[in-house]
């Protein structure tokens, strides 16, 4: 048995649990998890919007740790051996496995919710979703590269981001601060960063971005003052239908919009407006790539990008203290990322 913490019934805090710990099959291994950061979708998932899987349920999916037993199957991986973990379980088999794209797999799973994820003491996993963590790069920043930098990473190639671009990053929480390392590192010319926190604005500021603070409702417009006529590209990271036509508001003719943040709410658009006189597009973004998380475990090794920056907190494997930053996520007060140790 392990310990967990545990989604049991939505909209109400999650509990712990003692737990059995499968085996694993012949092509799985079993990770002692060593860091699991807490995502603003696991307050989504507690609040039932949208749905997890089959409860009760083990929430997390930025998971990091070293492997601690292995199918007879499995090769290139030994036990002690430290490791993160992509968090989409897919066939390999169907035409978007194929194709590069499998996060449209018929048959995906994500872990933390669709299966048992990381609140807890270890996981079991397929062999082919671990990714080798560099000896130079801390196990909490590669817990929270699996989700907030990953899906920034692909936010921006969606984006059709190239060198030069002018970028802007609505909300400057765990995927904001990954999103401006990289577009700073990739060779942005600029990026703006928009948020309602003093701390986090601040933290902008150290990355070499332009914060823009949110509060005064004035945000696309200071940001098309700044950048010359409005920036290429614009992220929304929040999951807020005013935040995404401040992201119209603040791109260029031919600007691109990339919705990322999680939400339930109706965005009013004008076809002739918002997209035929200026050419602009909204596209959306699902996830990201496990063919991705190479290049971003390079990076963290070679100093490019830096996931300390996005760790403000530390909790322990209790549910009381995952409920407490869960509750300040609703709040906008929980930092920028938070970190369980078990």
């Amino acid at each position: 048995m392990v310990r967990a913490v545990r989604l049991v019934e939505t909209g109400r805090p999650l509990e712990a649990a003692q737990v059995e710990s499968p085996r694993p099959g012949p092509e799985d291994i079993t990770v002692r998890i060593e860091a699991a950061g807490i995502c603003r979708s696991d307050m989504h998932y507690r609040s039932g919007h949208p749905t997890t899987g089959v409860l009760p349920i083990t929430l997390g999916h930025e998971i990091a740790g070293a492997v601690e037993a292995r199918g007879g199957g499995v090769a290139g991986l030994e036990v002690g051996d430290r490791v993160a973990i992509h968090y989409l379980i897919t066939c390999g088999a169907c035409r978007w496995c194929l194709s590069g794209s499998e996060q449209f797999c018929p048959e995906a799973q994500m872990i933390g919710k669709d299966r048992d994820g990381g609140y807890a003491e270890t996981v079991v996993i397929p062999a082919r979703n671990a990714h080798r963590v560099p000896d130079t790069v801390p196990i909490e920043h590669a817990a929270v590269m699996m989700c907030s930098t990953a899906t920034s990473l692909h936010a921006l190639r969606k984006g059709r981001f190239a060198p030069g671009s002018q970028v802007a990053v609505f909300g400057a929480g765990g995927l904001g601060i990954s999103a401006i390392q990289l577009g700073m590192a990739l060779g942005a010319a600029a990026v703006y960063a928009v948020d309602i926190d003093d701390a986090k604005l601040d933290a902008v500021a150290t990355l070499g971005a332009v914060p823009i603070d949110g509060r005064g409702g004035t945000a696309a417009t200071e940001i098309v003052t700044a950048s010359g006529g409005g920036v290429d590209i614009a992220l929304e990271l929040v999951g807020s239908a005013r935040l995404l036509r401040d992201c119209l508001e603040a791109t260029s003719a031919m600007g691109r919009v990339v919705s990322v943040g999680l939400t339930e709410e109706l965005v009013e658009l004008s076809p002739y407006r918002d997209f035929i006189v200026s050419e602009k597009e909204l596209i959306g973004c699902s996830d990201h790539l496990g063919s991705e998380i190479p290049e971003l475990m390079e990076m963290a090794a070679r100093g490019d990008i830096d996931l300390g920056r996005a760790i403000t907190r530390v909790a322990p494997l209790e549910a009381a203290a995952v409920n407490g930053v869960l509750d300040d996520l609703e709040r906008f007060d929980a930092g920028i990322r938070t970190v369980i140790r078990p």
